[in-house]
């Protein structure tokens, strides 16, 4: 297959780094190089800040109508290519095909969103006590964001963040998770295409250094972050140092709670999506399953035959619907940490890891199950492995379910399975996550509802939706009279 060369787009031109080599490869069949090239050295990062920050003044007062005829035309771009650029995001991420493709096209449909930001209600007018006034609350651009972002979502999460950095007058400088260099420079390329001015968005490729550079750079105005809670919390720290602000979207540890009423059909079927496809590899996964006595083996025994089902393999293979992890050190640490709870953890289903063949070449974890105890140690229950694995606990009723669901540091997303609807509206109101789902899995998020979590799950103003422009836009309140 075709290697491309590693690029970065900086002032409105493609650029060879200066930093330290970067190698992407194919999760699937690792001998297969995606990209390689020269990740950006901190001279990259620091020529992309001048260029976003002399764009700045021009693209916020350029006509907000105008900004968002740019990502309209980049929507259609990205929609022209979906196929061949979703065939791409698969062999450099490992999400499958289906999914890979259903990805691309999901963000020229967020571009489309925020484009219509410029035609909604961006201020309001008060009432002013004073004789011949009136108040006016009005939103500004931030400035020069800052955006980090992961390689579970390689073209959503960054449409999600730069349309609307974008529509509302920012300028941008993005580092893209080291493993998707390649769905970063198509996203990029879609932009330039459309005509966005140069200096507007700036791509900057490589490793966490590269990011490092982003946040301690002191023309930043504002950071946006998807990553782990441990990253997050750091940045997080250095920025409000400095007094910059920070929007973290972070870690998950997801739970299911699967109740006596519960449609066993559905709730095997949305568990199973929501904790294995794309590898149990979205903050959003099921990765805790709480089951009601009454259906516990019921359930399991279904659940572990559904499991048993899934097709492991190639993400560019026809009716694959679980692909590999990103990488051979994601690989081992869920690999390990399956090992581990065999001695602590009751298995439901839980083949050995692969020994031999293209999954033992790839970086592929067999999705499992196992069951705890209440006793039992906390790595299953209480730490994202960021893998296609599961702990089942059991309970005698919705309330210490929910209670269960609530035993966890974070708090992204959850689900519950129920036919009874005092049990749904109990869930929606005592389960403290920032996304509920009845009767579908916990993955998942639509873009036009806001996005995001709370506890270790999230800082800052949430993502998706109108939410968004409250994290990049600030509000000036004035005071008119004639």
């Amino acid at each position: 297959m075709t290697i491309t060369a590693l690029r970065h787009f900086i002032d409105g031109a493609w650029t060879e780094g200066s930093g330290e080599p970067l190698i992407d490869v194919n999760p699937s069949r690792p001998d297969d190089i995606v990209a390689e090239g020269a990740g950006a050295s901190n001279e990259d990062v620091a020529r992309a800040f001048d260029a976003a920050r002399a764009a700045f003044d021009g693209w916020r007062r350029t006509p907000a109508r105008s900004r968002a005829a740019i990502l309209l035309r980049a929507a259609d771009i990205i929609d022209a290519h979906r196929d061949e650029w979703g065939r791409e995001l698969a062999r450099e991420e490992g999400k499958t095909l289906a999914e890979a493709i259903a990805e691309t096209g999901h963000s020229a449909n967020i571009l489309r969103f925020h484009a219509q930001e410029a035609d909604r209600a961006s201020g309001s007018v008060f009432e002013s006590p004073t004789p011949g006034e009136r108040i006016l609350v009005v939103r500004r651009p931030v400035g020069v964001i800052g955006a980090i972002t992961p390689f579970n979502f390689p073209i959503s999460i960054p449409a999600w963040k730069l349309a609307p950095a974008l529509v509302w007058g920012n300028t941008i400088v993005w580092k893209a998770a080291t493993f998707v260099p390649l769905l970063a420079m198509r996203f990029a390329q879609a932009l330039k295409e459309a005509g966005l001015p140069k200096g507007v968005l700036n791509l900057v490729n490589g490793a966490a250094a590269v990011g490092e550079a982003i946040v301690s750079h002191p023309d930043v105005d504002a950071v946006t972050f998807t990553g782990s809670t441990k990253v997050g919390r750091l940045i997080a720290a250095e920025l409000a140092a400095r007094g910059v602000p920070f929007q973290g979207e972070m870690g998950g540890k997801n739970a299911s709670l699967v109740l006596a009423d519960a449609d066993l059909d559905v709730a095997v079927e949305q568990v199973a999506i929501g904790a294995f496809r794309a590898a149990g590899q979205k903050c959003t996964a099921t990765s805790r399953v709480i089951v009601h006595h009454d259906v516990a083996e019921e359930f399991l025994r279904r659940l572990a035959e559904r499991t048993q089902r899934m097709d492991v393999g190639d993400a560019l293979a026809d009716g694959v619907e679980v692909g590999p992890v990103v990488d051979a050190v994601a690989r081992d640490r869920v690999v390990a940490a399956l090992g581990r709870a065999k001695a602590y953890a009751t298995p439901v289903y839980a083949p050995e890891p692969y020994q031999d063949g293209a999954l033992a070449d790839g970086f592929f974890v067999p999705p499992s199950i196992f069951e705890l105890s209440d006793d039992a140690p906390g790595e299953l229950w209480s730490e994202e492995l960021f893998g296609p694995v599961v702990g089942v606990r059991r309970v005698a009723s919705a309330a210490e379910g929910i209670a269960l669901v609530n035993d966890s540091e974070y708090g992204l997303s959850t689900a519950v399975f129920t036919t009874n609807l005092a049990h749904a509206l109990a869930a929606i109101e005592d389960i403290r996550v920032g996304v509920v789902h009845i009767n579908s899995a916990s993955a998942g998020a639509d873009l036009h509802v806001p996005f995001g979590g709370s506890g270790a799950s999230a800082l800052g103003p949430k993502e998706q939706g109108a939410a968004a422009r409250d994290f990049f836009t600030e509000t000036a309140t004035v005071y008119l009279q004639g």
